[in-house]
């Protein structure tokens, strides 16, 4: 008999809905939560993808419900090969993926979520953030002097941006959240978190690799410098914005398949959790397949 596995959705050392207390460090980077060989992680993760091939047709027929997931990670922690290996194969008709990168000049001249209400997906549609509106208070936070580029009023010098200022940056992501939640988005982030030891050793395989030096790049070293500053802001971002409506979930990225087998799981659970189901037909419409049914044997 095959082993019951944990609800992801469910199991405390992953999932985050009230950050009120919440430290980084009580989150291994290397719990496999049942998933204790390659094998069963890759069986798990192909049996995901095809449930959440059907779940995903029937959340594009419904129109009435759109899925956003953050993904937010330490360089190499693996969130492009994440994102490729959960949903693959699935209808790119309801699917997107947008990436933010450094803002433009047309980002800089709005409010930080700008950007990001823009990139969000339709009703429907399933859209992943590959990085998001969390940079604002993670890398701007370790690099402060980034801020001081977005010409924010009363905000001229590093002394200027207080904890209040962030403060206030955490209270207006809840509340866009919140916002998204309330019209119709689930808003699922995943914050990848792999050990500094793992980090190390897939930039070494970067390097000594000649398939992989493509991916090396000697300014990921100098954020590694910053390794304590980085998982500092991750804790308090995480502290600040995990609610109930819109939850982080903690996943252990030093083995990859375990990785990928818990995201394509909570999505799959996630969208089972919606009841969705085929829209029904009215009698009009029966009535009209009919006629047509009738129409196309006669054209044969």
């Amino acid at each position: 008999m095959e082993k019951e596995h944990p609800e992801f959705l469910n199991d405390p050392r992953i999932v985050v809905k009230d950050g009120a207390n919440f430290q980084l460090s009580e989150h291994s980077c290397s719990y496999t939560g049942g998933l204790d060989s390659e094998k069963e992680a890759k069986k798990r993760l192909k049996k995901a993808n095809k449930k959440m091939f059907d779940l995903q047709n029937k959340l594009y027929a419904n129109d009435n419900h759109s899925i956003l997931l953050v993904f937010q990670a330490m360089d190499a922690a693996g969130k492009d090969s994440t994102i490729r290996a959960v949903f693959s194969g699935i209808n790119p008709t309801g699917f997107q993926v947008s990436s933010f990168k450094a803002p433009s000049k047309e980002e800089l001249d709005h409010d930080f979520l700008w950007r990001c209400q823009k990139a969000l997906p339709e009703r429907g549609r399933i859209g992943i953030f590959n990085r998001s509106h969390y940079e604002e208070v993670l890398v701007c936070k370790v690099h402060p002097e980034y801020i001081l580029g977005q010409r924010i009023p009363g905000i001229q010098k590093p002394e200027d941006i207080t904890q209040f200022f962030w403060t206030n940056r955490y209270e207006s992501i809840v509340n866009w959240e919140k916002h998204l939640v309330q019209s119709g988005t689930i808003v699922l982030k995943f914050f990848l978190n792999v050990s500094k030891e793992e980090q190390k050793k897939r930039f070494m395989s970067r390097i000594e690799t000649q398939g992989k030096n493509w991916k090396f790049s000697f300014g990921d070293m100098k954020e590694r410098a910053l390794w304590a500053k980085y998982m500092d802001a991750y804790e308090q971002a995480i502290r600040h914005t995990a609610q109930p409506e819109a939850p982080w979930f903690v996943i252990p990225a030093d083995d990859k398949d375990v990785m990928r087998a818990m995201v394509a799981e909570i999505v799959c659970e996630t969208l089972e959790r919606l009841d969705l189901a085929y829209p029904n037909v009215g009698a009009k419409e029966i009535e009209e397949m009919k006629e047509a049914e009738k129409i196309l044997k006669n054209e044969e």
